[in-house]
């Protein structure tokens, strides 16, 4: 099981995935002392991703973590300052609306949109109310606008 409340920031939009997935995180990166200036590439080292019972891997914007499980047997991830915008492209499309970390400690490549494949998303929540998809039955503790 994996679960963490990363930073201080509230939970934005929830993102709960199909059941079988579970979080994967790599391990901490560490910078050589000769090196403190160096910038971070991508999202930023530990590497968040979700895998799947096939074996699929989605990456995952690390800096916009605040919380994340996987105990009831689907992950489920909150972030902090992405906003669900709704299908584009036949793909959930989800948009960076406000950086949770300083600028410095970013990525200059950072993402600014996350796009998912419908199928592997089971439902998703914004300020915990329900806006896409159905939530695995006992893991959503979140209202459902019912």
């Amino acid at each position: 099981m994996t679960a963490t409340a990363d930073k201080d920031a509230p939970v934005f939009c929830t993102v709960e995935f199909v059941l079988g997935s579970c979080i994967e995180k790599e391990p901490p990166f560490k910078r050589p002392p000769f090196a403190p200036g160096l910038h971070i590439v991508q999202n930023g080292p530990p590497g968040t991703f979700v895998t799947f019972a096939d074996g699929r891997r989605v990456p995952l914007p690390t800096d916009q973590i605040v919380s994340s499980e996987d105990g009831a047997g689907a992950a489920r991830v909150g972030f902090g300052g992405m906003r669900f915008e709704g299908i584009e492209g036949g793909l959930l499309t989800f948009r960076r609306v406000r950086d949770l970390l300083a600028e410095h400690e970013l990525s200059p490549e950072r993402g600014r949109r996350m796009t998912l494949k419908p199928e592997m998303v089971a439902a998703v929540f914004m300020e915990g109310r329900l806006s896409w998809g159905r939530p695995v039955s006992g893991l959503s503790g979140v209202e459902d606008g019912t």
